[in-house]
């Protein structure tokens, strides 16, 4: 995987595009998607957006692009400085790199990713969707940041697990080609 920072900055920047818009559509659509329609009496939920305007964000209405922009600034800079390198950390806690079977041990790396990225994405959510128009209240934040964190946190373990990091790993790998990578097939690593 990453070898160096310029291939983890580009290994975040992968996931962070996929998983943006997956995030988005899966709120737009499925988790707020009836509501949306049912209030705007539209069929769809593209022609609801458009007739509000487009997503409420910051207190406004937004076009989704702006939405897409503004959460992916948000979990890019999140996932450098935070994501990565704690979830490294964390599943280093647990499982010694060098002993550990590589899929056991970037399974146990996605899994504090999510632990971290999850919560966090989530609080910040709380705070560009929170709905300022009836005024602030700090109960009603930390009301929006519970409710968004359990959307949010089934939808990533396993959008993350299952579908998003064995997507982008398998494109890394493509584009990132180790000159030195020969196919060891498993059991003549293992010695067997």
């Amino acid at each position: 995987m990453p070898q160096n920072q310029f291939q983890r900055m580009m290994f975040a920047l992968m996931t962070v595009i996929v998983t943006v818009h997956a995030y988005v559509f899966y709120s737009l659509y499925v988790v707020n998607g009836a509501t949306l329609m049912s209030v705007t009496g539209k069929d769809t939920v593209i022609g609801a957006i458009d007739a509000m305007g487009g997503v409420y964000m910051f207190g406004t209405n937004l076009p989704i692009w702006a939405v897409v922009i503004t959460e992916f600034v948000f979990a890019y800079t999140l996932e450098i400085f935070v994501g990565s390198p704690f979830s490294f950390r964390l599943a280093s806690k647990v499982f010694d790199p060098a002993k550990t079977h590589p899929v056991l041990f970037e399974t146990a790396i996605i899994c504090a990713t999510v632990g971290i990225m999850c919560p966090a994405m989530s609080f910040i959510a709380a705070f560009l969707y929170y709905p300022y128009y009836a005024g602030f209240s700090v109960v009603t934040l930390l009301a929006n940041w519970l409710k968004l964190v359990c959307f949010n946190f089934p939808f990533a373990f396993f959008s993350q697990l299952f579908f998003i990091q064995p997507l982008i790993r398998t494109l890394f790998r493509l584009i990132f080609v180790r000159k030195n990578d020969t196919a060891i097939p498993v059991n003549a690593q293992s010695g067997r």
